[in-house]
């Protein structure tokens, strides 16, 4: 791990000054400080924002819900609006990491945390991701919990967060303070595909501070859920999973939102396709319709292609247990 210098910000306009002068901001730090430890990021200056008002749930725009950035995922799982109005959200920060690191992690940070291909943190391999122009040793290497959808010729990387795959169900929006002041950036828009710019996982500018997540007035707390496929039952992270939310008028559908994770350098949704559905019985062969659409443009590489019929078995399974699961 290299120096650096280290302060508090006593305002979120410090901390965005600071962050666009180079300085990198730290909360719970469960990301970043594994990154400087294995030399991936080399930060010489943090900005701790712990102190700052942004650790409250509260009620947001249109009658939906505000989590603050600085509110640790463990406390936004365990909230009882967030667990009675948004349970796939509860179930899916509940599925990641584990109970020390839920505990630290905030919502911002997770939001912001990247990728775990092992030649990213291999700082003695090439990594488009690490160091643009260096190539990507991925494509003909291990590349088994890598991406099949939206990759390009330059990374096959993939977002990690379970937390992000229940927020694109849902349709959430990311506040954001900065240099030219407050805007709301749309979950499907914060997160970048690769293209030709793999270094680049967001599209925040420098400087800008997330500040908080707002959570529409729908939950789809009726029927829905967060299915994860991973290698052990904890504390790993996806290969598959799926945020899957119906709203059902009988046995028709109304609205179906499907979100995959692990497959992508970003929460994976195809609004397109979910709406094809909308009118359409909720059987077995209606969910396999959405999932053929949702794979169409899969690629594997090799030591992943099994993420593809893992993928369509994941969603039409995670789509059944939202049909049948009548909390509401």
């Amino acid at each position: 791990m290299n120096n650096f210098s280290y302060q508090r910000a006593g305002s979120v306009a410090e901390a965005s000054g600071v962050a666009t002068e180079g300085g990198r901001i730290i909360a719970g730090g469960t990301n970043l400080v594994d990154l400087m430890k294995y030399r991936v990021e080399n930060p010489e200056h943090l900005i701790d924002i712990n102190r700052l008002a942004l650790g409250e749930i509260e009620d947001g725009p249109d009658g939906g819900l505000r989590l603050g950035a600085l509110v640790t995922n463990a406390a936004t799982a365990y909230d009882e609006r967030v667990k009675e109005r948004y349970p796939v959200l509860a179930e899916a920060i509940l599925s990641g990491a584990s109970t020390q690191l839920r505990n630290m992690a905030t919502n911002g940070g997770n939001l912001l945390q990247r990728t775990r291909c092992y030649y990213f943190y291999d700082t003695g391999s090439p990594c488009n991701k690490r160091e643009p122009g260096s190539g990507c040793p991925a494509m003909e290497g291990q590349n088994r919990i890598l991406a099949i959808l939206g990759t390009s010729p330059l990374c096959i990387a993939t977002h990690p967060s379970d937390m992000c795959v229940a927020l694109a169900a849902l349709d959430a929006t990311v506040n954001v303070t900065g240099s030219g002041g407050d805007r709301r950036i749309p979950l499907a828009d914060f997160h970048r595909l690769p293209g030709a710019h793999p270094e680049r996982d967001t599209n925040l500018e420098a400087g800008d501070v997330v500040t908080s997540i707002d959570l529409p007035e729908a939950g789809f707390a009726g029927h829905s859920t967060y299915l994860k496929v991973r290698d052990r039952e904890s504390y790993a992270f996806a290969l598959v999973s799926v945020a899957a939310c119906l709203e059902l008028d009988g046995d028709t559908i109304k609205e179906v939102r499907v979100a995959l994770g692990g497959v992508a350098a970003k929460p994976w949704r195809d609004p397109a396709a979910e709406s094809r559905l909308v009118g359409k019985p909720a059987t077995e062969e209606s969910f396999r319709t959405l999932a053929e659409a949702l794979l169409s443009g899969a690629q594997g590489h090799g030591h992943n292609d099994f993420k593809i019929p893992l993928a369509k078995r994941a969603i039409v399974r995670a789509l059944t247990t939202a049909r049948d699961n009548d909390s509401k």
